[in-house]
């Protein structure tokens, strides 16, 4: 049966003579664009077709509304189906033609009503067949199941349904060249907001050098912004030497790239090659400074505290303890029952402090782990009468590692804050640094219930890190310039060390002398409070919104202060992203990609590496850049509570009702060795002075989480790789775990 005639007839002749001419009925127009410009000369809907001036009203309402009801079953038919969409799924039915005559009516043969139980047992099959053949790509490609959590996968999904059946895939060519540069392209339009930032308020410049598993020297170099961290370029520096000289060169380069009047600094590790090069490039450019990563120094505080002869003797231990049971699959199963499935080695988001989390999983899991040493599923495994076993049991029983834990655990956890606030993008931690160090130590000495003997050699490891690597002038003016920390503090301007620091950074970065007049005029405006500085609602918000964020609501009383304080407060402190995504070298550098010419590879690591960067940028407010859930690590403000003291748990009951203890326990398994006494020290350490970053009276942080990733995937090595090597030896110039860092020795 054949379709019924075009309803556009019913008012028009076609010319004879013509191919596509059709004549109006109504004023005798001629169109000659066929029956459907015919319809819009009806319908007056359309602009480059005349009107038609004697249409009757319910003729021209009909074709109009024929024509938009036609545009709608387009754009669905292009749309991702829904469930709430109109489809026809089983039967390809023709419309209906309406007829002006059937009082303009159109319907639709076949298919499912929308929302029926049909429709939707029709979509399910559909899907299930259409994420099916997508795993089994998948499948084949052997890509990481964590590859369906990019937020890139949505819309491309999308894009494919609104082409519908019958989408061929990309080409080889296609992914390799021309979309390639699009996608460059995009990702350039990306990072404009950072290259507007850059211009206004300046940006960091870092580098980090590492060496990754196929022995190639590699260097990222990234900018950071107040927009976050946008990567540059990542050179392959194996074919030189990494001396000072060769280091500047290098920098000279992307400053020079970056373009050297945005660059306020650059940040690197405390290698001597880079020290070197820093001072170097201090002398070439007066207005840039060299700062070493916040985060790598903190590192290193790690590193040497874990290399005091007691905390080194319970890492091993615990080092020790796991191998054992991670080694033993049976085991393994067991421990986590008794520990409600949690591991005792939980990789975090960075590299750092890793010795520190591993303690700090054994203190959460004490009571899981002596309990389960002492259970009946034990004393009958065959593990129990291993040799190996029966050490691990006096470990777990043993009071000294316990104590040993509690130590390193009071110890790490405020250095921890320290940490978290300098590796994160949700406020730059510019303006809390200076205090952050003087809060950690306040409250290292105060779990220790301020007995200096007791955290004295602590205080010193991070003294020493401390005065010579980030005790900066750029710190001291970030909390001259914090408005949370200033105006609570009456007693600043006393303050030789903040105030030289302020006017040190005033006078390398400010232009010019006009400049540096403009923002001393500033500092008595917001030294009083006055103006806007003094409005309820800028008091008010002194301690809810970054620092910057602050100046650029409320500094308008001083624009010239307002924009150094901007730029000074909007740094980063740490190099940590060039080295938070190796994963990502790691991943495009592998074997697959080895024809990659030089070019294509620096393009995909381009795309891949911003978009994270702009992914942890994004999720800021959302996530920590150090992930320690699941009860393997105290919550920070217990610390300074002094809750992880534990002495009294050695008298607790290995089972409720009884009167058997864990101490009874250990005297009678022959762990109940005497304990690590903390208050041993020499006569010179009890009569010396509590070591302080300064001397100024401090007013407590509030309790901010100042944290931010990204969705990479974990690049931590096994933490047995943070083993300390029996020589004691203590080199700045440590490399991160499972790589060989470029460091000169």
């Amino acid at each position: 049966m054949g379709r019924e005639p075009d309803p556009g007839w019913a008012h028009g002749t076609h010319v004879q003579g013509t191919k596509n001419s059709v004549l109006c009925k109504f004023c005798g127009f001629k169109s000659t664009g066929g029956i459907t410009r015919h319809k819009h000369h009806l319908a007056w809907d359309s602009s480059e077709v005349s009107k038609c001036p004697k249409v009757p009203p319910d003729v021209k309402q009909f074709f109009k509304e024929l024509f938009e009801k036609s545009n709608q079953a387009k754009e669905a038919e292009n749309r991702i189906p829904h469930f709430d969409d109109v489809v026809d799924l089983e039967e390809d039915d023709e419309d209906e033609i309406p007829s002006f005559n059937e009082g303009h009516h159109i319907g639709k043969k076949g298919g499912h009503l929308v929302g029926s139980v049909q429709h939707k047992e029709v979509q399910k099959k559909l899907r299930l067949e259409a994420v099916q053949l997508f795993c089994r790509w998948l499948y084949d490609a052997g890509l990481p199941f964590n590859s369906l959590k990019y937020d890139s996968l949505g819309p491309a999904i999308e894009a494919i349904g609104r082409y519908g059946c019958g989408m061929k895939p990309p080409s080889y060519h296609e992914v390799r060249v021309p979309m390639l540069k699009l996608e460059v392209e995009h990702t350039r339009k990306i990072l404009e907001e950072n290259e507007v930032e850059k211009a206004t308020y300046g940006c960091s410049l870092m580098a980090d050098g590492w060496r990754d598993r196929r022995g190639r020297a590699l260097i990222n170099f990234l900018v950071n912004t107040p927009r976050g961290s946008m990567f540059i370029e990542s050179v392959d520096a194996s074919s030189y030497s990494h001396t000072g000289d060769n280091m500047f060169k290098l920098f000279d380069q992307f400053i020079q790239k970056v373009g050297s009047e945005s660059v306020i600094r650059i940040v690197t590790d405390s290698a001597s090659n880079n020290v070197s090069a820093g001072k170097l490039v201090e002398a070439k450019y007066p207005h840039i400074y060299w700062t070493p990563c916040a985060a790598h120094c903190i590192d290193l505080m790690f590193e040497d505290i874990f290399k005091l002869s007691h905390l080194k003797i319970a890492l091993e231990k615990a080092i020790t303890v796991n191998t054992y049971i991670y080694n033993r699959t049976l085991l393994l199963n067991m421990m986590r029952e008794f520990t409600g499935q949690k591991d005792m080695v939980r990789p975090a988001k960075t590299r750092f402090a890793t010795a520190f989390i591993t303690l700090s999983c054994f203190k959460a899991n004490k009571k899981a782990l002596r309990k389960m040493f002492t259970s009946s599923e034990w004393t009958n495994s065959k593990f129990a009468k291993e040799v190996g076993g029966r050490q691990t049991e006096n470990t777990i029983l043993f009071p000294a590692f316990w104590n040993n834990v509690n130590v390193a655990v009071k110890v790490g956890g405020p250095l921890l804050g320290v940490l978290r606030l300098v590796d994160g993008e949700r406020k730059p931690p510019m303006g809390y640094i200076y205090e952050a160090m003087d809060r950690a130590k306040e409250m290292i000495a105060a779990s220790f219930k301020n007995k200096e003997e007791k955290y004295k050699a602590i205080f010193d490891i991070i003294d020493k890190r401390w005065d010579c690597q980030l005790h900066r002038p750029l710190h001291a003016a970030g909390y001259y310039l914090n408005p949370s920390l200033y105006y609570n503090n009456p007693r600043v301007e006393d303050d030789d060390e903040v105030v030289s620091g302020l006017y040190s950074c005033i006078e390398k970065l400010a232009l010019n002398e006009d400049e540096q007049l403009r923002i001393h005029t500033g500092l008595p405006t917001y030294r009083g409070a006055e103006k806007v500085f003094g409005y309820p609602i800028a008091k008010k918000m002194r301690a809810k919104l970054a620092p910057a964020e602050w100046w650029k609501q409320y500094g308008s009383s001083a624009p010239t202060l307002r924009k150094f304080a901007i730029k000074v407060l909007s740094l980063t402190c740490s190099s940590s992203g060039c080295e938070r995504n190796w994963s990502v070298f790691e991943h495009l550098h592998s074997k697959k990609r080895t024809r990659l010419d030089q070019k294509k590879l620096n393009d995909l690591v381009y795309i891949k590496y911003n978009r994270a960067l702009r992914r942890r940028y994004n999720m800021r407010d959302t996530i920590d850049p150090i992930i320690l859930d699941d009860g393997n690590i105290q919550d920070p403000n217990e610390w300074l509570a002094g809750v992880l003291e534990d002495e009294d748990e050695e008298n607790a009951p290995v089972h409720e009702g009884e009167d058997l203890t864990y101490g009874h326990v250990a005297d009678a398994t022959g762990a109940g060795e005497p304990s690590y006494n903390t208050r041993r020290a020499t006569a010179s350490q009890r009569g010396a002075n509590t070591s302080t970053s300064s001397s100024r009276p401090r007013r407590r942080l509030l309790d901010e989480d100042v944290g931010d990733v990204d969705g990479e995937e974990n690049d931590v090595m096994a933490y047995k790789d943070f083993v300390v090597t029996s020589d004691g030896d203590n080199d700045d110039d440590d490399g991160e775990p499972g790589y060989e860092d470029l460091d000169d020795d």
